[in-house]
């Protein structure tokens, strides 16, 4: 069972982690510029992660659908899905582009951007809307890999396009190597461009490599399949709803952050920067229990669906105390990493410790959350995502910031807050065992 978790686990980390560092690694090398290129960019993450939150729906219904269906040996649909996912994310894809590029101006105001970070935001939120459709075709064939637990391909392509990346930034916002020196819309196009090549990757694997279950060809049947669009949509709209009201929140809540003044939020950014680090461990562990307990549940063994979903909790929350106890110990280290303003890297310092506090509960739920979405249970999280977000890092965080003036250090307290909220919500539909009898499930394997 180790075995077969840590298979699936430490190349979805690996993956996670390359798609964290995309943003991150923008984040650090323009901190070198200032802490307003710092703002610029972070104003960005949100509005684009709201962007993305319909593809939600489409990634965790495909990937639990795929699941199914490869436990029950039902390799054909299994590709079918994969068919009609890559559908939907092209037209999804352009929206989602169109929207970022003709919209950019009025987020970015909305967003609270000052006037030493309005013009860069802009250009890097439309350079980056730009490739969004790429990035949503990726999106779809790393879904449908994990569903068949081949985590190790997506983990590769991430692993390349970050590389590609590190040398674009470095060439791209500093001028060197003979190329211009464009600052943040550098980092924007080195982003972009290494997205386009991701895809093209992922395109490779599916229909020429033959190296996955997930083999596409050409030549196969592409019209549209509305049931099984709808199946996946049935699965995954929830996780669409959940990704909007999160990412909508965390939208205002970094509203709220934004009015403290630059070098606070340049320092808050640097925080959910690294705290988008530290949810790649228990997202690992979250994308192995949609597949081990999905799977499982697909061949119809509920006891062994059971067993897994306990044991990546388990492991899960190990590696979480280690990853707190790190920040606890690093916490300035890695704030300079991102800046040399001693001000700004000081309060990252302490926001880090905060988050180091919130590792178990953001563990268990980001854990627990992937077991029940594996069985099809994808309402809880949509719940949990609804209470912690908007009760306590939107109304609570407003309190503590402005009300009560606890200023940087207040949001984040809220933060801790809604971590553990969340966590008790999914904590208790898990133990429940209701997630074991979800009617989705049942009639997609008869279908099958």
């Amino acid at each position: 069972m180790l075995k077969e978790i840590f298979a699936i686990t430490w190349p979805a980390f690996i993956e996670l982690v390359m798609s964290t560092m995309f943003s991150m690694v923008d984040m650090i090398m323009v901190g070198n510029l200032s802490a307003s290129a710092i703002a610029a960019v972070g104003l960005t993450i949100q509005p684009i992660f709201l962007l993305l939150a319909i593809f939600a729906a489409v990634n965790v219904g495909t990937t639990t659908l795929v699941a199914w269906n490869i436990g029950g040996k039902h390799l054909k649909r299994a590709r079918a899905v994969t068919r009609q996912i890559l559908l939907v994310n092209i037209f999804l894809g352009v929206i989602m582009s169109l929207i970022g590029i003709a919209l950019a101006a009025p987020i970015v105001k909305f967003m609270g951007a000052k006037a030493d970070t309005f013009d860069d935001a802009i250009k890097y939120l439309q350079i980056v809307s730009a490739g969004l459709l790429f990035q949503s075709v990726t999106m779809g064939i790393t879904a449908s890999l994990r569903g068949a637990g081949e985590t190790i391909i997506p983990m590769l392509y991430n692993v390349g396009s970050n590389l590609l990346n590190v040398f674009g930034n470095y060439a791209l916002i500093y001028g060197k190597l003979g190329f211009p020196k464009w600052g943040v819309a550098g980092a924007a196009v080195s982003t972009t461009a290494s997205r386009f090549i991701a895809c093209l990757a992922g395109l490779y694997v599916v229909f020429f490599s033959r190296k996955t279950l997930i083999t596409l060809k050409i030549k196969d049947n592409y019209r549209i399949d509305l049931d099984i669009i709808k199946r996946v949509f049935s699965i995954g709209l929830p996780a669409a709803l959940e990704q909007f009201i999160l990412q909508s929140g965390l939208m205002l809540f970094a509203r709220t952050v934004s009015g403290l003044g630059t070098e606070d939020f340049a320092a808050h950014q640097i925080g959910l920067n690294i705290s988008g680090l530290s949810f790649a461990p228990s997202m690992a562990f979250g994308v192995a229990a949609t597949t081990l307990i999905g799977q499982s549940l697909g061949a119809g063994d509920e006891q062994r669906a059971e067993k897994n979903s306990s044991a990546v909790h388990r492991i899960s929350m190990a590696v979480a105390c280690f990853v707190g106890l790190v920040f606890i110990l690093f916490s300035h280290p890695l704030a300079r990493l991102y800046t040399k303003e001693t001000t700004v890297a000081a309060m990252a310092g302490v926001v880090l410790k905060i988050l180091a506090l919130a590792q178990p509960g953001q563990s268990t739920q980001l854990t627990l959350a992937g077991a029940l979405r594996g069985a099809g249970d994808t309402i809880y999280p949509l719940f949990a995502s609804a209470i912690g977000i908007w009760i306590f890092r939107v109304i609570i965080a407003y309190i503590f910031v402005h009300i009560f003036k606890w200023g940087l250090i207040g949001a984040w307290v809220a933060l801790l807050l809604d971590q553990y909220t969340r966590s008790a919500i999914v904590y208790l539909r898990y133990r429940s065992g209701k997630w074991k009898n979800i009617k989705v499930r049942k009639t997609e394997i008869k279908k099958s």
